[in-house]
């Protein structure tokens, strides 16, 4: 297959429509066969739709591949991270540390239980995740949790971290939204704080189109978040069908952030898969690794790291720039056929949040002039020579 790469012009919004519709090469491509479709089917025949013995089964398999003791499927990941604070009795008056740079929802569940935000700017362009000097400078009296990021399937410097958290005897929730099998020092990222929470929204590592995962080796944490998963109910109505239990109470005030059983299904599936759609993703980021090699113009994140990584996005950060050239050359790309992505704008940025204090320069460098490109595992060389070709010439038309 042959690409060919379009001089820049000025997308009018018709234009710019009629290319989203049309990428040679998108974002992601989701990793779904006839697997998926004959599990569904399955569930759908087998009269048990709700939380049951497929999200059971989920939470085995999620536990054992990750080599935790207790898994308890979610709704989606931001359930999983409100529950977290509140298994964790963070409530209002605390902080909790956190970075900006991340997807809303890291910050949103601070929020929900009443408690502070306090942002922590990242390490560095080569590693954007939170940085250790700032969670100690943010640090006081006032914080119960701390919450990390690893960004793009990288892990946060968890030896720092957690060598700090523990002498301030201060509990981190890892997001792992990004990080499914994902390792530090030999160690699956998720089970290295006290509690882990993972995302399977449609564009992740595990798709179901929304679902999510919580870990923990807390007995006490898992016995409280399925409580408070389920309206707080003392049992669940798969057992109650089973006749395990004829009747309930609710003990405390819960939330309905239950998995079905059609999403776990998928979830089951998925599992399958995973390990050997991130190998192909290690390929993928070889390619790019060696087709970016000494280009002054960007820095690829995480470059350097040798530990088992998701590649759930592949970034780069362009040097000496600003958004406006960042959007030029996103453009560029588009025009060309690639579609491609910002993850994440700020969260300190949004309107929400502006009257919070917030120095984070290198997180609002990051911001403006990070793209995301295309990764998944079905990607092939070729393509990803096309996408670095692409963009080598797009910095060269935008930058000069």
């Amino acid at each position: 297959m042959v690409y060919e790469i379009r001089e820049f012009g000025t997308l009018q919004n018709n234009d710019l429509q009629r290319i989203i519709m049309a990428y040679k090469i998108p974002l992601f491509q989701l990793n779904f066969d006839e697997a998926e479709e004959k599990a569904v089917v399955e569930i759908l025949r087998s009269k048990w739709i709700s939380m049951g013995p497929q999200s059971q089964a989920l939470e085995e398999k999620f536990a054992k591949m990750l080599g935790s003791n207790h898994a308890a499927a979610m709704a989606n990941c931001t359930a999983a991270l409100h529950l977290a604070l509140l298994a964790l009795d963070v409530k209002e008056g605390d902080e909790v540390l956190c970075p900006s740079l991340s997807f809303a929802a890291t910050v949103n569940c601070i929020k929900y239980v009443g408690a502070t935000p306090r942002f922590c700017d990242v390490e560095s362009l080569e590693k954007p995740t939170i940085s250790i000097d700032q969670i100690k400078a943010n640090f006081s009296e006032k914080t119960k949790a701390i919450i990390v990021m690893h960004y793009a399937g990288h892990p946060c410097n968890m030896d720092a971290i957690m060598r700090f958290a523990n002498e301030k005897n201060i509990p981190v929730i890892e997001d792992a939204c990004h990080a499914p099998l994902s390792e530090w020092n030999g160690k699956k990222l998720g089970t290295i704080g006290a509690i882990g929470c993972y995302s399977f929204f449609s564009n992740k590592n595990i798709s179901t189109g929304e679902g999510g995962m919580l870990i923990t080796d807390d007995a006490k944490i898992y016995e409280k978040v399925k409580l408070l998963r389920s309206h707080g109910m003392t049992t669940m109505s798969f057992e109650r069908s089973k006749g395990h239990a004829t009747a309930y109470d609710i003990v405390e005030l819960g939330y309905n952030y239950r998995l079905d059983d059609i999403r776990a299904s998928i979830g089951l599936v998925q599992l399958e898969k995973l390990p050997s759609d991130l190998a192909k993703r290690k390929f993928v980021r070889e390619w790019y690794l060696k087709e970016l090699e000494n280009m002054s113009s960007i820095v690829v994140p995480f470059a350097n790291n040798t530990d088992f990584s998701s590649n759930y996005v592949f970034t780069i950060n362009l040097v000496d720039s600003d958004y406006e050239k960042r959007d030029a050359l996103r453009n560029f790309m588009h025009e060309n056929g690639i579609q491609t992505s910002v993850h994440y704008p700020a969260i300190h940025r949004f309107s929400i949040y502006q009257n919070l204090p917030a120095d984070l320069p290198i997180t609002e460098y990051v911001c403006d002039n990070t793209l995301t490109l295309p990764m998944y595992g079905n990607l092939s060389k070729e393509e990803v020579s096309f996408i670095c070709d692409t963009l080598k010439k797009g910095i060269q038309h935008v930058f000069g």
